[in-house]
């Protein structure tokens, strides 16, 4: 965005003689800015200058033409264009700078002297002549002269070298021809070589002279090669002129040539780019003589008679020209150079003392000693005389002395134009504070241009008076920032930078400001001749002046360069300060149509630090403005980079004004509140006193010396800042302005996202509601900020300003909130207790800084406060227990009591709290680490305790028993209304460090003489019926007045049928039915057994079981609780396979009974029991018990027939059943160990450990006992306890602690443990059948078949024995030569005894075939080889007769049989089919056609016994002798059979009648 009065532009001198300009303004002004430009750096790289405005200055006018968008407003036209910095006007008095009187002078027509010093010179970097000449005739007159007299005057003679100190003001020249319509020149082409065809006809009457432009070049032009072309032609439109300025006349013989549209534009770019090039030009020129002028100047530092100033105002020229083409950065880098060349100059003369008159700056500052002498007669009562001071009268004012505001300059302090700074450097009259706020002035101001921003004297003021009116009345600033262009934005970078500096730059004036002024009142002092040049400083009154003047001109320069920086593209948020309501107002970024960046929201996370139930605080400061946009105005521009470094440097600036303001109240007794408050942690420090460390030679009567007024002096003279004034005038204003300053620095914090800062502010703010007696707004911002300085480390803070915000609630009676932040107060109190015995703890290694602990003093009282109020309240307030506490461990193993159930734990607990803590209940909950499902056990606290600060002891009991190992989960203590508690995940290893319960483990077992619940499968087995579970309740010694015993599945698909359960084998019976899951007893006495068995099923077979046991029982001493999760095997322990054979009369059933796992078993007794249909018989059983192993089952053959004149019916008892009684070898081996251990522990101290002892070898001895130690225990009789030997026994009973006489439990049991397998090394197992054997019942389904064939190959004709035989007489087998005529019968002959599911009545005909099969190289077969037969159903009243075959109903078919091969022959076999008959019908369903059985009987089972199964017939070859011929004349070369010798025929063709051999 272009400033008005912008410097950023450069002079173009034109001479118009013919008044042409007018014509030619309206095409060329609104080409200007130029832009992009390029500019090659001696000392750089490449620079790019944006936009260059041009300042059209007419030779001898002062009236100047720029580009429009850097005109002055017709307000300011009036004014003085002399000032070019930032549009400040001069102030008054002050006369014309040597810049206003140079940029005058060479705008005179005629030459001005120029000024020895070139920086001060301001000329222009281009000079244009217009030249109108309307033909050649002209040309040749007068205008040719004309335009060399102009060359000749403003271009240095020809062949004459330029002048080095020219250089400083080189300029460039230009001719620019107008030509006007309707002349000749507008006929002309711009050269002879452009006629086109079209002129043809009109070029016949025309010389062949060429044009006005090429004659122009061909005089003026230089004809050299690379010469810069200096003339350049405009043609102005006809409808561009006047009316009254055209000519009248045409000329005579027209050209017919007319100027496109396009060659127009082309000559105004032609004209655009001339002025470009010999501008920058003339730069370059300009630039490179003063780079050589200051790189001499800077060489000569050193010798004598060298000027800062003179140097300063030099270089500074260089900068001014950078700056006027809009290479600001560059002039930026030049006075950031001579300020610290100023700062070099100013050590020096402090090092050296040097007060030469060429370096030497002015000691103080004529203005700051004349304010200050006034400050001090007004502080002292007097008048103060200025009588030789005149009053100065600003010459350059257009306003009237009464218009101007009195505190113009005062608001402003920060101006170039203040002062005519630059004539006092020249003058080397000015002192070090003017120098630094000149050179800060110009930085400020290039910085600004970088900025883009806008800061016209006027438009800055009117945000000062805005600003001012906001921050006394707390509202937002009414005047609306001048309007810029849409696409132009400002760079807040650049601002931000601006704030830095001013951050930097007001500590060093201040001081410059305090010397300056110390200094001019020692001057007049020793003027005056006072010897003691210190009494100035020394004066109260003095020293009040000062810090006054200072104070307020430091923080007049942040007001305004915060007024310089305000900008709408930072969205501040709104102020919460005024807000009646306490609501906060609604977030409002104004997003622009073309926003790029996504709307910002505040990034501040405000916790609270009460949870739930707090009150609503004051409303938050995080929210953006709504109303500064007006309704309908321009949008404002997008957030882009540099915002938040912006708003933070702003923020510092509003801090560095609040800061300013609390010392200058801190003087009239004004507090801001932290002053008055008590810092938990301060109350052990001690008075510091201040020592003297210099000389002691001090006279004797120093203090009779002092002056009499060493009191401090207040007053607000001195204080210029209307602002700061005001707020000095009454506390309210102070405070208010305070408020206000830091609420400003809060919300710039908030958009910087400063988290640190935004709470700093917030805690500042709430500290002075405190103070000032706001409660209500003071705790919502204690309840905001206060958890932040908690979580960064600030824990003294933090609890000071906990006793703050708690103060705050008791006053506002918000109990609630009031128990919150006290419990917060004593939980940090409690952390730094904790932090401080950590320390005393821990081993210190070498020098440690020491650590700020809270005083314990200042905390005590508020615990039993809290109790108080806490007990008002309607609920529970729950806090983490480790907020009060910082160790509980398990004090020693559990108790257990004598003579009844229960247990006891001891904790110990360290106390954090500075008070007595009274503890009305409190519960520790424990859970197992194995196992599941999860056992629990809670320990309560039988009555209230008092836990005193330190290590305490409290004492749990608890009625539940259930035995395992266990992790402490759970602590609740309740005290009042409070709860402590505090949780862990079990089975997690403590870190001994941090937790809070460092040794959590607890091991609870199962002492004996208690009550006891076992669960065991049931030993009796019926496999067609549900399995059964038995549960056994020992009472030990307990006499139980009643029971209830809740079971519950704890396997996934397990049902338990409560319902059918049944108390056995004891005299005890339930109470009430049994319930679903639960049994109830009535009274039992001591050492009473109660077994309660009840059924099971589950969804799937699964190996083990798992049931809940549940028992609550009550005695004498209470009601107790026992439980237990048993898991328990049901699979079987044996495994029974059957096969059966069909005979005609009888089946034979063989059952092989196997072990499932590798324990073997001991089978004692078999029985298959009869049922109505079958009977069985087996024989010779065995004497002795038979062992059966993994590898060696054992059989059992069962003969089985058909109880004769039972008829089959469907109520009949088929099934059979086999009984076995049996035991499994582990199961008496853990048996057998167990009750050794038993024996081994009566009438021991470790008696009470047996059930633990046997629980924990019994699992041992199941992993321990391999298959091999099984099968050698089985065949010896004896079982070897070596094998529990290496077991680590100790660790298996760790956590159960020691006794009261010391003795360690766990290694007690493990040397017993050791000792008894050292006196036990075998143990006999028990050979006898034991009183109560497992027995298992298995039911046996005898398959029912319809029929039973039975076929048999019976060989006919028997042949004599001396014949027949050919081994011997003796021999069983049957043996016939190969291709011998057997004759033979198939018999066959059927059963249908085995049919017990059809009736005999609803039987019917089967019809059946055979077919006879044989191998075709084994046998020939003749006769009927197939048939068909059929077996008749019974009729009649003897139907049951009919059951099996008769002679009648058999079969016998003859059939011949030819051996072909010699060997032992199998008998042809015989298949035997049922034939049945079908229709073809069509299937409803599936639309083809199925085979159907006639009549929809089913399909008949059937068996064939064939009875030549397993016999053979031995076959020989017919030969008796064979003849061979041994030579090679046989077929093939081998024997050939002379002759052969068969048996005797006869004796072949006999056989044996009903001979039957078997092979």
């Amino acid at each position: 965005m272009e400033q008005p009065f912008s410097t950023s532009k450069v002079t173009v001198e034109y001479f118009d003689p013919h008044d042409v300009f007018k014509l030619l303004a309206p095409g060329l002004v609104p080409r200007f800015p130029l832009r992009n430009l390029h500019w090659q750096s001696h000392a750089g790289p490449l620079r790019s200058i944006d936009t260059l405005h041009i300042e059209l200055v007419s030779t001898g006018d002062k009236r100047s033409l720029t580009s429009p968008v850097s005109s002055p407003p017709p307000s300011q036209q009036a004014e003085n264009v002399a000032s070019r910095d930032d549009g400040f006007q001069t102030q008054i008095g002050a006369t014309l700078s040597s810049d206003a009187v140079d940029q005058t002078a060479t705008r005179n027509s005629t030459p001005a002297r120029r000024h020895q010093i070139p920086g001060l010179r301001r000329t222009p970097y281009l000079k244009v002549l217009l030249v109108r000449c309307d033909d050649n005739d002209s040309y040749k007159g007068h205008v040719r002269q004309e335009i060399r007299d102009w060359v000749k005057s403003n271009t240095p003679p020809s062949g004459s070298k330029r002048n080095t100190a020219e250089n400083h003001d080189a300029f460039e020249w230009l001719i620019v021809h107008v030509v006007i319509p309707n002349t000749a020149a507008a006929t002309q082409p711009r050269d002879s070589g452009s006629v086109t065809e079209k002129t043809s006809t009109a070029s016949r009457w025309r010389t062949g002279s060429s044009t006005l432009l090429e004659k122009m070049k061909s005089d003026f032009n230089t004809s050299s090669k690379g010469a810069v072309d200096r003339i350049a032609q405009i043609r102005i439109g006809v409808n561009d002129v006047p009316y009254d300025s055209l000519p009248r006349v045409v000329p005579a013989v027209p050209s017919g040539y007319t100027e496109t549209e396009q060659e127009t534009e082309n000559s105004w770019t032609d004209l655009v780019s001339k002025l470009r090039s010999l501008i920058l030009s003339s730069f370059d020129l300009r630039v490179s003589q003063y780079e050589d002028d200051i790189k001499e100047k800077d060489a000569q530092r050193s010798l004598p008679g060298w000027n800062f100033c003179t140097f300063f105002i030099l270089k500074e020229g260089l900068a001014r020209g950078f700056e006027s083409v809009g290479l600001v950065e560059d002039a930026l880098v030049g006075y950031d150079e001579l300020s610290v060349g100023l700062d070099m100059i100013v050590k020096d003369q402090a090092s050296t003392g040097s007060t030469s008159a060429t370096n030497a700056l002015l000691s103080y500052t004529d203005e700051l000693k004349r304010i200050a002498l006034k400050a001090r007669s007004a502080i002292a009562g007097a008048e103060y005389d200025d009588g030789d001071e005149e009053e100065l009268v600003d010459l350059q004012s257009s306003q009237p002395d009464s218009a101007q505001p009195e505190d113009i300059y005062d608001d402003i302090p920060i101006s170039s134009t203040k002062k005519p700074y630059r004539d006092m450097i020249v003058a080397n009259n000015v002192s070090v504070f003017d120098f630094r706020c000149y050179i800060f002035s110009r930085q400020i101001s290039l910085l600004l241009r970088l900025g883009n921003a806008w800061s016209t004297r006027e438009e800055l003021l009117a945000k000062l008076r805005e600003q001012q009116e906001s921050v006394l009345h707390g509202v937002a600033p009414r005047a609306p920032p001048p309007k810029q262009k849409e696409n132009e934005h400002e760079d807040l970078t650049m601002l931000g930078e601006i704030c830095r500096r001013t951050l930097e730059f007001v500590p060093t004036l201040s001081q410059v400001m305090r010397n300056d002024i110390f200094a001019a009142l020692s001057e007049m002092a020793k003027a005056d001749g006072d010897a003691a040049t210190t009494a100035a400083a020394a004066d109260p009154l003095v020293s009040e002046v000062v810090d006054n003047l200072v104070a307020s001109f430091a923080f007049s320069i942040a007001q305004q360069v915060l007024a310089q920086t305000s900008t709408k593209a930072l969205p501040i948020p709104e102020t919460v300060l005024g807000s009646p309501d306490g609501h906060e107002p609604k977030a409002a970024i104004p997003e622009p149509k073309t926003m790029m960046h996504p709307a910002r929201s505040s990034s501040l996370a405000i916790r609270t630090g009460g949870g739930a139930g707090v009150g609503r605080p004051p409303p938050s400061p995080n929210v953006f403005p709504g109303q500064h946009q007006q309704a309908g105005g321009p949008p404002s521009p997008f957030l882009k980079a540099g915002l938040e470094e912006l708003a933070a440097k702003r923020a510092e600036l509003y801090i560095l004004s609040r800061n300013i303001l609390a010392e200058c109240g801190k003087k009239r007794g004004w507090s801001d509140g932290w002053a008055n408050v008590s810092v938990v942690g301060e109350s052990t420090m001690v008075d510091m006193v201040d020592i003297d460390l210099g000389d002691d030679d001090k006279p004797e009567n120093s203090d009779d010396q002092a002056p009499a007024s060493s009191e401090p002096v207040t007053s607000i003279s001195g204080v210029n800042s209307r602002l700061l004034k005001t707020a000095l005038d009454n506390s309210n204003d102070f405070y208010r302005l305070y408020e206000t300053l830091t609420d400003k620095a809060l919300r710039h914090y908030t958009v910087a996202d400063h988290t640190h800062s935004v709470h700093t502010s917030m805690a500042d703010i709430a500290v002075l509601k405190y103070h000032l007696g706001d409660y209500g707004s003071a705790s919502g911002y204690f309840w905001r900020t206060t958890p932040f300085f908690g979580e960064c480390g600030w824990s003294l803070l933090e609890l000071s300003m906990l006793v703050m915000y708690s103060r705050c609630l008791e006053q506002l009676q918000r109990r609630e909130e009031y128990v919150k932040v006290m419990l917060k107060l004593l939980t940090k109190a409690a952390a730094a207790e904790r932090d401080r015995q950590e320390w005393k703890s821990a081993f210190k290694r070498g020098k440690k800084d020491d650590v700020e602990y809270p005083d314990r003093d200042a905390i005590k009282g508020f615990l039993d406060d809290l109790l108080v109020v806490a007990k008002e309240l309607p609920n529970e307030m729950r806090i983490p227990l480790s907020s009060f506490f910082s160790v509980v461990e398990v004090d020693g193993p559990p108790e257990y009591h004598q003579g009844r159930d229960g247990i006891s734990l001891n904790l110990k607990a360290n106390s954090l709290l500075v008070d007595d803590l009274k503890v009305d209940a409190a519960k520790v909950h424990i859970t197992a680490t194995t196992g599941r499902p999860a056992k629990e056990v809670w320990f309560e606290l039988a009555e209230p305790v008092i836990v005193r600060p330190g290590r305490n002891r409290l004492k749990l009991h608890s009625n539940h028993t259930i035995p395992g190992s266990y992790e402490i989960d759970q602590v609740d203590l309740v005290a009042s209304n409070l709860h402590l508690h505090h949780e862990r995940r079990a089975a997690q290893p403590p870190d001994q460090t941090s937790d809070l319960i460092r040794w959590p483990d607890v091991a609870v077992y199962h002492r004996a003489d208690t009550l006891d619940v076992q669960l065991h499968a049931s030993r009796h087995i019926q496999l067609d019926r549900n399995n059964t579970v038995d549960i056994k309740l020992d009472s030990g010694w307990n006499d139980l007045l009643s029971v209830e015993i809740r079971v519950k599945a704890a396997t996934g698909g397990l049902r338990l049928l409560t319902s059918e359960a049944k108390c056995v084998s004891s005299s005890v019976d339930f109470s009430k039915p049994p319930e679903a899951g639960l049994f109830c007893l009535g009274s039992v006495a001591q050492s009473t057994a109660v077994r309660i068995r009840f059924p099971y099923t589950v969804e799937q077979e699964t190996p083990n079981i798992s049931i809940r046991v549940d028992v609550s029982y009550t005695t004498e001493h209470g009601i107790f609780f026992f439980s237990r999760t048993p898991v328990i095997r049901t699979s079987l322990a044996l495994g029974v396979n059957v096969q059966d054979v069909f005979k005609h009369q009888a089946l034979f059933s063989l059952f092989t009974v196997s072990t499932v796992d590798h324990s073997p078993l001991r089978l004692f007794s078999s029985e298959l029991v009869a049922s109505d249909t079958f009977d069985s018989d087996l024989g010779l059983p065995p004497t002795d018990p038979v062992v059966i192993f993994p590898r060696q089952p054992a059989s059992l053959l069962y003969k089985i027939t058909r109880k004769a004149g039972v008829k089959a019916g469907p109520k009949l008892q088929k099934t059979m059943y086999l009984r076995l009684l049996y035991s499994v070898l582990g199961e008496e081996i853990e048996s057998l160990i167990e009750g050794s251990i038993n024996t081994s522990l009566q009438d021991k101290p470790l008696r009470p450990f047996s059930r633990l002892v046997c629980s924990t070898v019994t699992p041992q001895v199941r992993q321990g006992l391999s298959e091999y130690d099984l099968e050698r225990a089985a065949l010896l009789g004896t079982v070897s306890t070596t094998f529990l030997s290496s077991v680590n026994w100790v660790k298996h009973f760790a956590g159960l602690g020691k006794a009261a006489d010391g003795t360690d439990y766990p290694q007690a049991l493990a040397s017993l443990l050791r000792t008894w397998q050292a006196e036990n090394p075998k143990l006999t197992l028990n050979a006898d059948v034991p009183a109560e054997p497992r027995s298992i019942l298995i039911p046996v389904d005898i398959p029912s078949l319809t029929v039973v064939h039975t076929a048999d190959i019976r060989l006919q004709q028997p042949a004599p024995q001396s014949q027949l035989l050919l081994s011997s007489s003796d021999s069983p087998t049957l043996t016939v030569c190969t291709n011998q005529l057997l004759s033979a019968v198939l018999h066959l002959k059927w059963s249908r005894i085995w049919d017990t599911t059809t009736p005999p009545s609803e039987q019917t005909d089967i019809e059946f075939s055979y077919e006879l099969n044989a191998p075709q190289d084994t046998w020939l077969l003749g006769g009927r080889r197939k048939g068909h037969f059929v077996i008749p159903a019974p009729s009649g009243e003897g139907a049951s007769e009919y059951s099996s075959s008769t002679p009648d109903t058999e079969a016998e078919i003859p059939i011949l049989l030819i051996p072909v091969r010699e060997g032992w022959l199998p008998y042809p076999s015989v298949e035997v089919r049922e034939v049945r008959s079908y229709d073809t019908v069509t299937s409803p369903t599936a639309g083809g056609r199925t085979p159907v059985s006639q009549g929809g009987q089913p399909q008949v089972r059937f068996e064939t016994d064939f009875r030549n199964l397993g016999e053979t017939v031995r076959v020989v070859a017919d030969r008796a002798r064979v003849t061979l011929s041994l030579d090679a004349s046989g077929p093939g070369g081998g024997p050939l059979v002379l002759d052969t010798e068969r048996r005797v025929e006869e004796s072949l063709s006999m056989g044996v009648n009903g001979a039957r051999i078997v092979a």
